[in-house]
């Protein structure tokens, strides 16, 4: 099976399982209190219904007017400072729910709105982020050769060590400003600042509800605003870092196995003696060279075989070189693959001993300490040597 298929099947059973697992938490949880409560509440209608005299349809009646006055205790919701704010909620996708649209032009406005905002706040969040993290790498990378280390590299832990910090800050400077502004305790402002971030909008604690805020502190009605572009933000640069680079991985493996299959053809197709043959070795003074003959044609139908092996072990050398293999990841970008039919299958150059690999591999920081014996042997001690192959260092050509 495919690694790609094998990955998304893990990740459905895993996402399922992780489902589970968490409606069990919740169940234990909250279940009980809630049943509490609802008891307690039952309890507590009947004592009005009681006091005041209220039917049943009475109750009910009182009920549902009291809900709808309800998005109207915190002011007015509909003037630009609100709107403005529902309009952030919306592209953003946090949607406490605490106003919504009552008419119908407003529906409809609502739903195209939307169609247009999402994507388009999606990626600039995305392209924003990505600026965010390629700005910190350069900086990490500035202060490591200040410091004067060994090595400058900014690694993968690195940035997901600065984001994490990052977020945690971001949502502490929240956490603060709001528990002061709305009388939250800090972790209910916390959570505030958490389910905002993350674009889960429950909605049940929104800011700016409280003494007709939107209308009456214009300072802190920016600060909320800019403190939730900013937050997403930082939470949309993490994201970039870390979940964009896992769900992108089936794509290059993807375009890892079709490079593998263009250059296996490739190479079976250079390896018939119909199509090509080793050029023999070049005329000394004292004799030329013969012609090849069948046994040579066998000979070169050999080789090509040999080729295909070899070639075989290089596609999956990234198992044996891991430091290769964490710098092709970053700067490389698969490049034993494309290194060896550049080299070995369609270069028409001379391939001196070690050259055609050694290069480019120390020139990035590979530090396996291999042998030069030959052009596969450079690379790494675990691939066989082409010294069989004589032919390998002499020009090739195609008839």
């Amino acid at each position: 099976m495919k690694r790609q298929n094998v990955r998304t099947l893990a990740l459905i059973i895993c996402t399922f399982t992780y489902l589970l697992v968490g409606a069990a938490v919740f169940d234990a949880l909250e279940s009980k209190k809630e049943i509490m409560q609802k008891k307690k509440l039952d309890d507590r209608k009947q004592e009005l219904m009681d006091k005041y005299n209220l039917t049943k349809v009475n109750f009910d009646e009182l009920e549902g007017v009291v809900l709808q006055l309800k998005p109207h205790k915190a002011g007015v919701q509909w003037k630009f400072a609100g709107s403005f704010y529902f309009a952030i909620t919306v592209i953003t996708t946090i949607g406490y729910g605490h106003a919504a649209p009552s008419t119908d032009g407003g529906k409809v406005f609502c739903m195209f709105y939307a169609l247009l905002g999402i994507p388009l706040t999606l990626v600039m969040f995305q392209s924003l982020g990505e600026r965010i993290n390629t700005f910190v790498r350069h900086l990490l990378h500035r202060l490591k050769r200040c410091l004067g280390l060994r090595r400058t590299e900014v690694s993968m832990a690195n940035m997901v060590t600065i984001g994490f910090i990052s977020c945690v800050s971001t949502l502490c400077v929240g956490a603060a400003a709001f528990s002061r502004y709305e009388d939250w305790s800090f972790f209910h402002a916390y959570y505030y600042c958490f389910i905002t971030l993350t674009t889960i909008g429950f909605g049940d604690y929104v800011a700016l509800q409280k003494d007709n805020a939107l209308q009456n502190n214009p300072k802190y009605v920016a600060f909320s605003f800019i403190y939730i572009l900013t937050g997403l933000t930082v939470i949309g640069a993490f994201l970039n870092l870390v979940v964009l680079r896992f769900m992108t991985m089936n794509a290059e493996d993807e375009k890892r196995d079709a490079e593998q299959r263009a250059l296996l053809a490739r190479n079976g197709q250079a390896g018939h003696g119909r199509n090509f043959h080793l050029m023999p070795d070049p005329p000394s003074s004292s004799s030329a060279a013969p012609a090849l003959g069948p046994s040579e044609g066998r000979g070169g139908r050999a080789a090509g075989r040999g080729l295909r092996n070899v070639y075989a072990e290089v596609l999956h050398f990234q198992s044996m070189c891991s430091c290769l293999w964490y710098k092709s990841r970053e700067k490389l970008q698969y490049s034993i693959p494309m290194i060896i039919p550049q080299d070995l299958s369609t270069s028409n150059t001379y391939v001196e001993q070690g050259e055609g690999f050694s290069d480019p591999l120390h020139s990035n920081g590979c530090v396996c300490g291999m042998p030069h014996h030959s052009a596969i042997s450079s690379i790494s001690t675990g691939l066989h040597s082409l010294t069989p192959y004589r032919g390998i260092s002499k020009r090739r050509c195609s008839i």
